[in-house]
């Protein structure tokens, strides 16, 4: 191994280990920044190829600050504040088990439309604030938000990063990518709504918290008397036309960053007349530093993707797309994704993968938008809900959170699996 080869090798290691610490809080660009510039000085990446990762990414980012932007839009329109009222509603008084239902419902949906970001950012404190007013167990609902932040992001291009990586390699249009993911993305959801009410079946029981839980001085909650805000129709209406958007936009060579953008820009436009939003809001929800992390993380990955790993990668790969070769092309990304983080083991294998077809490179999403929920530094989305849920005084312990990991992945790939087995020998792959 060349010595700009291990440079790179121990950039990316270095980032993504200061992304899973955050010490001092310090956004991941300050270690990602660096890196980046050390593996172009070393000769990892030359200028030139540098600079054309960076323009392959830019459309990318662009769309996350845009989808981000929107989600916290919603956020100001009342979207989550209504959803947790109806979370907290009398019907679901005192019944957990209905609780995550809905919670699941709730969360594959935000999670599709919204991305991964606003179920763990928006949702999950709405969540955690809905388990208190009914006085039940916190921590099924947390984890649902967590798991169905990865899992559920399958069905729609832009419903995570991951998958707009890896869209172009497809060759599929957002329909067809919708198409093919929907069984699969229905398979894991199921998947993972049967293991977490198995493993937490006591805490579902219909009951009330034991009374040490609730402080002796505070009032009962009475869900009965709280108002439900009425649901925000302008912002459903722009996420109706958003998505309509997106189906249509790619025909016409328009990227989906300018859709989201459009989107946003409407609600944002009314939040500032209204006087909710200003420029320092929207410029936080925007989240320059974490677009800049991803630039700076793709020129590290493309690094490391000139040396050995690629190689190594290659020979791991499996060849064609029949049902065990998704099944080694889903697994491979999974155990990838839990070593290097979710968006590398993208940008690593989608390369190999294209030339396999289509349905191998869905494979591949498979594996890196499951395998995260078997561990913390999985995925950049993980890290960031293991601090909500700390914040919000909810922590899950690492050993649980990865215990139900290891049973709910396997089952989740092998479910999602053989549903886009099925579902490319129904539409073609």
């Amino acid at each position: 191994m060349s010595w700009p080869e291990v440079v790179a090798l121990a950039s990316l290691a270095g980032v993504l280990g200061f992304a899973a610490a955050r010490p001092r809080g310090l956004p991941e660009i300050v270690a990602a920044g660096p890196a980046a510039l050390l593996v172009l000085l070393t000769g990892a990446v030359s200028v030139p190829e540098g600079l054309a990762e960076l323009r392959r990414l830019l459309p990318v980012v662009g769309f996350l600050v845009a989808i981000l932007v929107l989600g916290h839009a919603c956020d100001e329109e009342g979207l989550f504040t209504a959803i947790g009222d109806r979370l907290a509603g009398v019907r679901l008084s005192g019944r957990p088990d209905r609780l995550l239902a809905t919670v699941f419902l709730v969360a594959a949906l935000t999670t599709a439309v919204l991305s991964l970001d606003a179920t763990v950012v928006l949702l999950t404190p709405v969540v955690l604030a809905a388990s208190r007013r009914l006085r039940v167990r916190a921590r099924p609902h947390a984890l649902a938000t967590a798991h169905l932040a990865n899992s559920a992001s399958l069905l729609l291009p832009v419903s995570n990063l991951t998958n707009l990586l890896a869209l172009q390699a497809t060759r599929l249009s957002f329909t067809g990518f919708t198409a093919r993911m929907g069984l699969p993305w229905l398979a894991v959801v199921a998947v993972e709504y049967a293991v977490l009410t198995r493993w937490f079946r006591t805490d579902l029981r219909p009951r009330l918290l034991a009374p040490e839980s609730t402080p002796a001085t505070a009032p009962a909650p009475s869900p009965a008397l709280a108002p439900v805000r009425p649901m925000p129709r302008l912002a459903l209406a722009v996420l109706a036309a958003v998505l309509v958007g997106f189906m249509l936009a790619q025909p016409l060579g328009v990227a989906p960053g300018w859709v989201a953008a459009a989107g946003a820009g409407v609600l944002v436009a009314r939040g500032v007349a209204r006087g909710r939003l200003g420029a320092r809001a929207v410029l936080a929800a925007a989240n320059p530093g974490f677009a800049a992390f991803v630039l700076a993380l793709g020129v590290v990955v493309a690094g490391v993707a000139h040396g050995g790993l690629a190689h190594l990668l290659t020979r791991l790969s499996p060849v064609g797309s029949s049902l065990p070769a998704l099944a080694g092309w889903a697994l491979l990304a999974a155990v990838l994704a839990n070593l290097v983080n979710n968006l590398p083991a993208t940008l690593l294998l989608v390369p190999a993968a294209a030339g396999a077809g289509p349905v191998a490179v869905l494979a591949v999403l498979l594996g890196v938008n499951i395998g995260p929920n078997m561990s913390y530094p999985g995925s950049l989305a993980t890290l960031l809900w293991r601090r909500v849920v700390a914040h919000h005084g909810e922590p899950v312990p690492a050993r649980q959170f990865h215990r139900i990991g290891a049973v709910t992945v396997p089952l989740s790939v092998a479910a999602g699996v053989l549903a886009l087995w099925v579902s490319a020998r129904v539409l073609g792959g």
